[in-house]
């Protein structure tokens, strides 16, 4: 199903001041990286993806800090043999998984179509910086997205004038937001997208009310007093099980299949091993992601499953948005987490249109 709209008039403002260029590169034999402050990150340089690796595209690890000083990690794709400048495209998701999963994937095939792309760690997850470990900011993962941005116009082979962004389920929301934010982003794709901030806020199916909403912040702020006076901060519970009863929603199944086994586990993966810290709702609930939604004048395309528990987030954001440049994109029996990994469900040749024409 496609579905189009109009452009609104609305001018976008309050542009953030640009993130810090410092990025280093890898010399592919060490795994300690010398950053320009002195602090040491550990970048693995053997191909531990989930994904095999191409013979149609060069790649390097990479290192840019964001406008907070967080470094962040992240891999460069690029299509061997290109020449002149090219067009970009950002890469980050799904919520809770690192570079070396989907978005490695989505960024890795998009570079074999021709683009310059770059698969990167949010803050204080995977080998990028940030401490604590664990935790997720609505405010500083979309800024994640700008310092790519940012990372990106610093390359020669790179048109500055032609960036994109792929966002994957809870990035597929900062994406919006960063689109909603960065005029310099010129096209958006978010796939399988969640509003992490709706989701913590509302629950799911937008369940809870103001007096649950209340008993959860309540309950999230007396965690935070036992952290303040333990000084250890406590992971989440509401992580993916180690194994499953069979009694499950599909959904939490489709998780499981995919982060808990050989088809997407990677040890770097909070999804796979490990938990959020608990107090990390707190921010997403009070924080409307997409509240500018409907102000971004540049390319959008959502895409989604039919089957999707979460098809309700790109629908309704769809719905925000505003202009003929905007498109709906439904794959037939799809489920959410089949836009992960699935190349024959993912709609390569669809994205590589929309970035074309948008770019």
């Amino acid at each position: 199903m496609n579905m189009s709209k109009k452009v609104a008039a609305g001018i976008l403002v309050g542009l953030s001041a640009l993130a810090g260029s410092a990025w280093a590169a890898s010399n592919g034999t060490s795994d300690t990286i010398i950053l320009k402050d002195g602090k040491e990150m550990k970048l693995e340089q053997s191909w531990d993806k989930i994904f095999p690796k191409s013979d149609k595209v060069d790649h390097r690890k990479v290192i840019f800090t964001n406008r907070y000083g967080i470094a962040l990690a992240g891999d460069l794709y690029m299509p061997k043999g290109a020449e002149g400048k090219l067009a970009a495209i950002a890469v980050s998701g799904p919520f809770g998984a690192v570079k070396e999963q989907a978005s490695g994937l989505y960024a890795q095939t998009m570079a074999e179509r021709g683009f310059l792309t770059l698969a990167f760690d949010p803050s204080y997850t995977g080998e990028s910086g940030g401490e604590p470990r664990h935790v997720a900011s609505p405010d500083i993962n979309t800024e994640d997205f700008s310092a790519a941005v940012d990372f990106l116009t610093t390359l020669e082979n790179v048109d500055a004038g032609r960036i994109g962004i792929i966002g994957i389920c809870g990035f597929g929301g900062m994406g919006l937001n960063a689109a909603a934010m960065d005029t310099r982003i010129k096209a958006t794709v978010a796939s399988t997208m969640y509003d992490m901030s709706r989701v913590n806020a509302n629950g799911y199916f937008d369940a809870m009310n103001a007096d649950a909403r209340y008993e959860a912040r309540r309950q999230l702020n007396e965690q935070r007093t036992k952290d303040a006076q333990s000084g250890t901060i406590a992971p989440s519970q509401a992580g993916l099980p180690a194994s499953l009863k069979g009694n499950e929603p599909q959904f939490v199944k489709d998780y499981f299949d995919y982060y808990k086994t050989k088809r997407g586990f990677h040890p770097r993966s909070i999804n796979s091993n490990g938990a959020w810290n608990a107090t990390s709702p707190l921010s997403f609930m009070n924080m409307p992601l997409l509240a500018y939604a409907g102000e971004i004048r540049n390319a959008v395309l959502l895409i989604h499953g039919e089957k999707a528990h979460s098809r309700y987030f790109s629908e309704d954001a769809f719905k925000k948005l505003t202009g003929d440049n905007k498109e709906l994109l439904i794959i037939p029996h799809a489920s959410h987490t089949d836009l992960y990994d699935k190349i024959d469900v993912i709609p390569f040749d669809k994205i590589e249109a929309f970035f074309k024409s948008n770019l």
